[in-house]
C-alpha cells in the first residue's frame, strides 16, 4: 500500500488501541509504527537497483522483524516514556499490531511481501488491491481526520473507531470477492483455450477493483488482456507477447539478471530497444493497455544501460494517461 494509506490506517488503529491511555499521541505513534517497515527504502543508498527491488518489502516486512522490533519497543518505551500508563506488554502489542497490519495490507498488492524472510524468499501476493486505491484510502483517511479534530464523547469515539476500521476491512473483502469472480472466468478460459498453461495471474488495473489485468503463461510467451467484473460476455480478448527468454543466455551469470528473474516470479519478457535489451515484469501491468494493447509494460529495465533505470516501478504507472485513454479506461471499467 502507499504511505498515506498506512499512515491513516495506523492513526485510526492507534486511537483504537491506545487512545484512552495516550490521547492524541496514540494516533501519531500508530502512524509511526505502521510505517516502520517501509524504512527499508534507506537501503537504496547502498544497493544497485535490482537488489533494491528485492530488498524492498523484504526482511523489514517479515514476521521475524515485527516480533523482534515489537519486543525492543516494548522494552524501551516504558523506560523512555515513564509517565505514560502503558506496560511493556501494552507497547509490545501496540507496535506489533500496527506492523502486522502493514505486512497484511502490503500482501494485497502485486509487489510481493517477504513475510518469512530470512528463512524463505517466497513473496506473498494476494493481487487483490492496486497499490494506490483511492476508494480504500479515503475511508481511513476520513476517520483519521475526524478522530483528530472532532471533540467526541468516548462512546461515539469508539463507534467511529470501529466504523473506520470495519469499512476498509469490508472493502478488502469486496476486492477478494471481485478477484474470485475474475479468477473463475480466467480459469475457465484457460481450460478452454490454453490448457495446459504453465501459470497465470490477475491483478487490478490502476485505482480500482473492477477492471483487472490478466496474464496466462505459455512456453514461448504470455497471453494478456483485461477483464471487468461488469463484462457481460464470458470471453476475454487476449494479445500475445513473445518472452524471448533465450536472449538472456549471454547474460545468464549476470547478478542483475538473476535478481530480476527472481523478482519477477517468472512473469517477464525480453525485448530490444535500440542497443539495449529490455527486461519487462508483466506483474505491474501495461501503460494504458486498455487503450492500446500493444503499449509497453509499466516495469521495464534496460539491461545494457542501467543508468537509465531510475524510478523503475513508478515511471510507467501514469504514462499514457490523457483525455482519450481515461475515457477508454472508464468505458472498459463499465464492461462490454
Amino acid at each position: 500500500m502507499d504511505s498515506l494509506t498506512h499512515i491513516a490506517v495506523g492513526a485510526v488503529m492507534g486511537d483504537a488501541i491506545a487512545g484512552h491511555r495516550l490521547g492524541r499521541k496514540a494516533m501519531l505513534l500508530g502512524a509511526l509504527f505502521q510505517t516502520i517497515p517501509d524504512f527499508d527504502v534507506v537501503a537504496a543508498a547502498w544497493m544497485d537497483l535490482p537488489h533494491e527491488l528485492v530488498a524492498h518489502r523484504g526482511f523489514t516486512h517479515s514476521l521475524l522483524f515485527v516480533l523482534l522490533l515489537s519486543a525492543v519497543i516494548g522494552w524501551l518505551a516504558p523506560r523512555w516514556l515513564k509517565k505514560q500508563p502503558m506496560t511493556t506488554l501494552h507497547w509490545f502489542l501496540f507496535a506489533g499490531a500496527e506492523m502486522l497490519t502493514h505486512l497484511f495490507l502490503d500482501g494485497f498488492n502485486n509487489y510481493g511481501t517477504g513475510w518469512l524472510e530470512p528463512f524463505s524468499h517466497h513473496r506473498f501476493s494476494f493481487n487483490a488491491i492496486y497499490v494506490v486505491d483511492p476508494f480504500f484510502t479515503l475511508l481511513p483517511l476520513v476517520g483519521m481526520v475526524v478522530l483528530w479534530i472532532a471533540p467526541l464523547r468516548q462512546e461515539k469515539r469508539i463507534l467511529l473507531q470501529r466504523l473506520f476500521l470495519l469499512l476498509p476491512a469490508l472493502y478488502l473483502g469486496y476486492a477478494l470477492f471481485n478477484k474470485s469472480r475474475i479468477e473463475k472466468t480466467l480459469r475457465a478460459t484457460i481450460a478452454a483455450k490454453f490448457s495446459p498453461a504453465e501459470n497465470h495471474f490477475s491483478t487490478p488495473a490502476p485505482f480500482n477493483t473492477w477492471l483487472w489485468f490478466v496474464v496466462v503463461k505459455k512456453d514461448s510467451g504470455f497471453y494478456y488482456g483485461y477483464r471487468s467484473v461488469f463484462d457481460r460476455s464470458d470471453s476475454i480478448d487476449f494479445h500475445f507477447v513473445n518472452a524471448h527468454r533465450s536472449w538472456l543466455q549471454s547474460l545468464a551469470d549476470d547478478p542483475a539478471v538473476q535478481t530480476l528473474k527472481r523478482f519477477s516470479q517468472g512473469f517477464y519478457t525480453v525485448d530490444k530497444k535500440g542497443d539495449s535489451l529490455v527486461f519487462s515484469d508483466l506483474r505491474f501491468g501495461q501503460i494504458a493497455g486498455w487503450s492500446d494493447p500493444t503499449n509497453p509494460f509499466v516495469f521495464y529495465y534496460y539491461l545494457n544501460h542501467p543508468e537509465g533505470n531510475e524510478l523503475i516501478v513508478q515511471r510507467g504507472r501514469l504514462a499514457g494517461w490523457n483525455g482519450p485513454s481515461i475515457r477508454k479506461y472508464w468505458e472498459r471499467v463499465k464492461g462490454k
